[in-house]
């Protein structure tokens, strides 16, 4: 979200960021005393990954956002002098804890600190002892703490490299929030080869991230880091609660876009867990230092499972307050035709509902600016449906050629002749959120020249007709929109 003296076009409006500067991942998701807390990384004094403090914003209702004094600041002395790293916050007796990697440059791992907030969570005193201060023996790479209640005793998860080649989310218990054994493994599992069919699950795993479930299912949430390529994407461990301990098997990739990384979990009132994501910047670092601002959070996400305990993911419900200026269109796409289906301004909330005959095959384009189906001067994004997935391709997004490029698949084991196909699309300046109805999500950024407004045009790519619904909602600025 931006300040108005901002005027950079790609600059969203929608998705929380701080006014200007770098932000890298969420951190400290935590309800506390009626507020939804979310810090998250970040560089006040220039677009770049360098000396990082913990940004803070708290809302009521998941919709407006009040910025607070920066949480966790570096301090000269100590082990954070060159970085407040990743963690997270628990809320308990009557303040937030936030747990988090103490950075210093030169250093192979990060130790464990932490902070204590007042009872409002607005302001921070940092503890004058680490809670862990060295890895286990093996260990290579050691960060992001991640704190959760488990029954009558605190758990934490760091993650880790290890020496014998494994990527782990490695285990410690406390009874008081202060001391730490260390337990072992949660899971470990050695990165997959290229040329092997598995998904590749990182030399390192970062930012662990756990939601159990009230009937025993849990899902891991860990980050692909490599030592010669730095973070990669996300991945996610189906398991489940054995004899009071986790046991976790098929493994997925978890967003299926290439500006996803190190998401966060909050436990919601209500039960909900929720996420945000870390979506960097698609383009030379150059363009950022030119903008003056680096990264964005994603839109929150209910997390829920499917039968078979794989992740699904939806934009969360607050979201559609934040709708206005809504239009539907019906169509039926005939093979090699197109069609304009509407325009929406630069912040969009987008479904299209497509019902297929035999041929499972149609494409949406997206059009920067307005015009005709034949006019697509200005750039656009193209979505196309076919053989079990949806591809979403950037090539023709972006404006400066500095922006990254490519394809990129999305599964959809719903795609079947004669069946339907849901997307939702979130629309903001410079990011795409994309939805499937079966929970997968895609998510990437991309440049065009202007972003005033969107134009959704309709290909007829199967053989024979195909039923197209759109209903297109414009966003508005969340410190305009009515509390949910």
């Amino acid at each position: 979200m931006a300040d108005d003296h901002i005027r950079d076009p790609h600059l969203p409006e929608v998705h929380l960021r701080p006014p200007a500067n770098w932000i890298n991942d969420p951190n400290g998701l935590v309800h506390h005393d009626g507020w939804y807390h979310v810090f998250f990384q970040h560089n006040p004094q220039a677009p770049t990954h360098d000396r990082v403090h913990w940004g803070h914003y708290r809302s009521r209702d998941l919709l407006r956002w009040e910025p607070q004094p920066l949480a966790l600041t570096p301090e000269l002395g100590r082990p954070d002098e060159d970085g407040c790293f990743s963690g997270n916050a628990v809320s308990h007796e009557g303040r937030i804890t936030a747990f988090y990697s103490a950075h210093r440059v030169g250093h192979p791992w990060q130790p464990v600190a932490a902070a204590d907030s007042g009872p409002d969570g607005s302001t921070f005193v940092k503890r004058p002892q680490l809670l862990v201060a060295d890895p286990p023996s093996g260990v290579t790479t050691f960060r992001d703490p991640y704190v959760w209640r488990d029954g009558d005793r605190w758990r934490m998860l760091v993650g880790a490299g290890c020496a014998d080649g494994d990527g782990a989310a490695l285990s410690y218990t406390s009874q008081d929030l202060a001391e730490w054994t260390y337990d072992g493994p949660l899971h470990r599992r050695a990165d997959a080869a290229p040329s092997d069919s598995g998904i590749r699950t990182g030399e390192a795993w970062e930012c662990p991230q756990l939601a159990v479930y009230e009937d025993g299912r849990a899902l891991l949430l860990t980050s692909a880091w490599y030592q010669r390529t730095g973070p990669s994407h996300v991945v996610a461990w189906n398991g489940h609660r054995d004899s009071g301990d986790f046991r976790f098997g098929t493994a997925t990739r978890f967003d299926h876009g290439p500006d996803f990384y190190a998401p966060a979990l909050m436990r919601a009132p209500g039960g909900r867990w929720l996420l945000w994501g870390w979506s960097w910047e698609a383009r030379d670092e150059s363009c950022a230092k030119e903008a003056g601002w680096a990264g964005v959070l994603t839109v929150p996400r209910e997390l829920t499972l499917r039968a078979d305990g794989s992740p699904h993911q939806a934009p969360a419900r607050e979201l559609d307050g934040l709708r206005t200026s809504t239009w539907l269109k019906a169509t039926r796409a005939q093979c090699g035709t197109t069609s304009v289906l509407g325009s929406v301004g630069p912040a969009a909330d987008i479904t299209v509902r497509v019902g297929f005959a035999g041929d499972t095959a149609w494409g949406l384009r997206i059009m920067c600016g307005t015009g005709s189906a034949d006019h697509d001067d200005a750039g656009y994004l193209d979505l196309e449906i076919r053989d079990g997935a949806l591809t979403v391709d950037r090539g023709h997004a972006s404006a400066d050629a500095r922006a990254h490029v490519g394809a990129y698949r999305m599964p959809l084991p719903e795609l079947v002749p004669d069946g339907e196909v849901e997307l939702r699309i979130i629309l903001d300046h410079s990011i795409a959120e994309i939805f499937s109805g079966s929970g997968e999500a895609l998510t990437l950024r991309f440049y065009p020249a202007q972003c005033e407004s969107w134009t959704l045009v309709s290909r007829g790519l199967a053989s024979d007709a195909v039923d197209v619904t759109v209903t297109a909602h414009e966003l508005r600025t969340p410190d305009a929109a009515t509390a949910g």
